[in-house]
């Protein structure tokens, strides 16, 4: 079969858990680079694909669209992502690697995909991608980051942890093919309706929230936001991790975990007859 069935899936996460928690410091950080770098693409691809479109609805669905494809990326070339590595807790129940291996790679990662965003988010502010509709995409890329840095704590918990359930489910979904077809298909679905739903995933807004602060570090930028009257008051980096980051990386975490264990204890803890 061209296909893994689900007890297959969560022992070959156990596995794929047990690597990733034993990696060298360097190279898990270099990996989360990549991942992070990767997810920020399909941020900026997002934001410039819709930046002129005020239907919502069309818009949402355009990102859902889009956006999966960089988790895609992620899966295909081994990069490595906090969101996926919140289900590490399966390869603990199996007794492949410790609570302290988990943490490392959690820490590591998590600076690594920040990184990555940043580097993107940077790069978009600074060198003239935003240009795009005469500054029209600055505009909106400013405006997508207030509203995350205006979320309440709550709401960033909740919408943190159903993001992370669809993109662990998601990251399950593409492991079970043995094909590249199937793995980027596993993997889009999940992705495609946190994004449609508007939920919220920690690595994303690494790139969303500092985008936006970068771009008003650019005066036309500023001048533009100034224009449209968007009130810029809580686009600050405490508020990038007070208000979005942390309750948000809470959810994930959380999501991530609970789908991780109620998994294992369907398919592995009841084939050992426990």
């Amino acid at each position: 079969m061209n296909l893994l069935n689900p007890t297959e899936i969560i022992q070959y996460y156990a596995e794929a858990g047990k690597t990733k928690s034993e990696r060298s410091v360097g190279r898990m950080f270099l990996l989360a680079i990549l991942a992070g770098l990767l997810i920020a693409f399909g941020g900026a691809t997002t934001n410039t694909a819709v930046h002129s479109i005020h239907n919502v609805s069309i818009a949402r669905i355009i990102c859902g669209l889009l956006f999966p494809f960089g988790l895609g990326m992620v899966m295909l070339l081994g990069a490595e992502l906090f969101t996926g590595n919140c289900m590490i807790p399966i390869s603990i129940l199996e007794k492949k690697t410790t609570p302290g291996k988990m943490l490392r790679n959690w820490i590591v990662v998590y600076f690594g995909n920040f990184a990555g965003a940043l580097l993107l988010a940077a790069g978009c502010a600074y060198f003239g991608q935003m240009n795009y509709s005469g500054g029209a995409l600055a505009v909106y890329t400013v405006k997508v980051a207030v509203g995350k840095c205006s979320l309440p704590f709550l709401e960033g918990i909740v919408l943190g942890f159903f993001c992370n359930v669809l993109v662990c489910a998601a990251v399950l979904c593409s492991i079970s093919a043995k094909d590249t077809g199937g793995r980027i298909f596993g993997g889009y679905i999940g992705v495609a309706f946190f994004v449609i739903c508007g939920f919220e995933h920690c690595v994303a807004n690494m790139y969303y929230i500092p985008a936006g602060i970068f771009a008003m570090d650019v005066p036309e930028y500023a001048q533009l936001v100034a224009d449209a009257g968007i009130d810029t008051s809580m686009l600050t980096w405490s508020n990038l991790f007070a208000r979005n980051l942390l309750p948000v990386t809470i959810g994930n975490i959380l999501g991530g975990v609970t789908l991780a264990v109620a998994l294992w204890a369907a398919h592995l803890r009841a084939t050992s007859g426990d």
